[in-house]
């Protein structure tokens, strides 16, 4: 049973940064990603990293200011958020993707709700 639990979320001021932190059990991964949904808007891609932890892709709006990462040996991924902007309000959930590339997820954590205050 694949299971993913989200933390890290909060309340931060623009300019901030918060790290979320995804915890993956149940089967090994060939790539695990960040997605984000804000009020009124449609869910979008963040970023993703293979299984292996050694390579990531992103959402183009997303390089720069975050940066996705895993630690092999806790089978967590880590998104590290900087420079936020109250448009990163969202909530952010983390998934099991189809496949190493896909921005497509097939299982889904609860989410960790991000609020970024001007």
């Amino acid at each position: 049973q694949v299971q993913l639990v989200e933390s890290g979320g909060g309340l931060v001021q623009a300019g901030g940064s918060l790290r979320l932190s995804c915890a993956a059990s149940g089967r090994t991964f060939a790539a695990l990603g960040w997605f984000r949904q804000a009020p009124g808007k449609e869910r979008e891609f963040v970023a993703a990293i293979s299984g292996g932890g050694t390579l990531t892709y992103y959402a183009d709006s997303m390089k720069g200011r975050f940066t996705i990462s895993k630690d092999n040996a806790k089978n967590t991924v880590y998104l590290q958020m900087n420079s936020l902007k109250p448009e990163d309000t969202a909530v952010y959930t983390c998934a099991v993707l189809t496949s190493y590339g896909s921005r497509t997820g097939d299982y889904w954590g609860q989410g960790t709700q991000v609020t970024v205050s001007s």
